[in-house]
């Protein structure tokens, strides 16, 4: 039987180079607050992304609700349904309320003229995601938050390593959020962190994910506990020196996917923005009904007989879900790109793991499963 092939299967790195680490955990009897992995990695990390400071999170979603903490975030905020749930989940637990805008057709971001349209006088933020490591028009949106006197915060999931020319995509608005979950292309298996812009708001995000602590005596924040510890810093240690490599190769297999797919009909693929340092996280395709007379949902199954285990990522629209479809902003004639791509979108197997091979059986597959 085939092996199956996942839509992210991580990458573990050989297990006495983690084992190493482990030892020292033991030895030193430090297993989390702020421990010597923990402060390692937060410092190589602002080295390798080029940030000036970056806090470390148990988990991407709580590092989300902690951005909007720090800025005390009330009222509406503005951020795209064509994301992973923990997006606008995040907003909801930090007190405020999401306003849906659509998306671009091309690389399926927040629309600007459409974050624009939707601004109230309740708006408070703007919450944009980098959707597969894609840029978002990060210039149009500071410029709207500017005028609007709206917070800035960007959703960088899915952009670990990303560069905008020279410069690191995570720099851009009031606060850039990462996760390090393990289908990521840096994972320490759970975790997180907010890149941030200087030395108060560093200390303040600390303090937010301690329980408010300043020092053992003093608490003047309502915090929680969202630290990370040593065994996931640790980890993430052992990923960075493979992460080059690891980007390398997957953005070969990209290739291997773009060559392959280029000729059949009724299947578009994202081609690499220009200017854009990539990280390859994600391949996702987005099926014409019309032209391949097979539905996204008909090649997700279909392809399951063939072993092959891809995601609707994202599918359902978050808008369409029962606990936001009754906003107002969530209604489908508002969102009619989203609500379109997200019908058709399928994200195949990509992985540092796979081999050339595999990827053509994918391809090869799903010209079977078209015709």
């Amino acid at each position: 039987m085939t092996k199956p092939l996942l839509v992210t299967e991580p990458f573990l790195p050989p297990i006495d180079e983690y084992i190493e680490l482990l030892e020292k955990i033991w030895e030193r009897k430090w297993l989390t607050n702020q421990g010597p992995f923990h402060q390692q990695l937060e410092a190589e990390l602002c080295s390798l992304l080029n940030v000036p400071y970056i806090s470390l999170f148990s988990n991407g979603t709580l590092a989300l609700i902690a951005s909007l903490k720090h800025f005390e975030i009330q009222g509406e905020v503005i951020t795209t349904p064509f994301s992973f749930v923990a997006t606008t989940h995040a907003i909801r637990w930090a007190g405020a309320s999401p306003v849906f805008a659509d998306i671009d057709s091309e690389y399926f971001n927040l629309d600007p003229l459409q974050v624009e349209k939707a601004i109230t006088d309740k708006t408070s933020a703007i919450l944009a995601v980098h959707v597969y490591g894609n840029p978002c028009q990060v210039e149009e949106l500071e410029r709207i938050a500017r005028k609007h006197n709206l917070k800035l915060i960007f959703d960088a999931a899915h952009a670990f390593a990303v560069r905008k020319k020279d410069k690191s995509i995570l720099l851009y608005g009031d606060l850039s959020v990462l996760s390090f979950h393990a289908t990521k292309v840096f994972t320490t298996i759970e975790g997180g962190a907010i890149v941030s812009h200087n030395k108060e708001e560093k200390e303040k995000i600390d303090q937010l994910k301690n329980f408010g602590f300043v020092n053992e005596k003093t608490i003047l924040l309502e915090g929680f506990n969202a630290k990370m510890n040593e065994f996931q810093a640790a980890f993430g240690l052992v990923q960075l020196k493979y992460l080059s490599s690891l980007i390398e190769k997957r953005k070969i297999l990209t290739e291997l996917y773009r060559n392959g797919l280029r000729d059949i009909d009724g299947i578009k693929f994202l081609t690499d923005q220009p200017g854009i340092v990539h990280n390859y996280a994600y391949f996702p395709i987005l099926i014409n009904e019309e032209i391949t007379g097979k539905s996204a949902a008909f090649i997700y199954e279909e392809f399951k007989k063939y072993n092959i285990f891809t995601r609707r990522y994202f599918y359902p629209l978050i808008s369409n879900l029962p606990m936001y479809r009754h906003l107002a902003s969530a209604h489908p004639s508002n969102l009619p790109i989203a609500n379109y791509v997200s019908e058709r979108i399928l994200c195949l197997p990509l992985s540092a793991n796979y081999t050339p091979s595999q990827i053509e059986y994918v391809i090869d597959s799903l010209k079977r499963i078209i015709s």
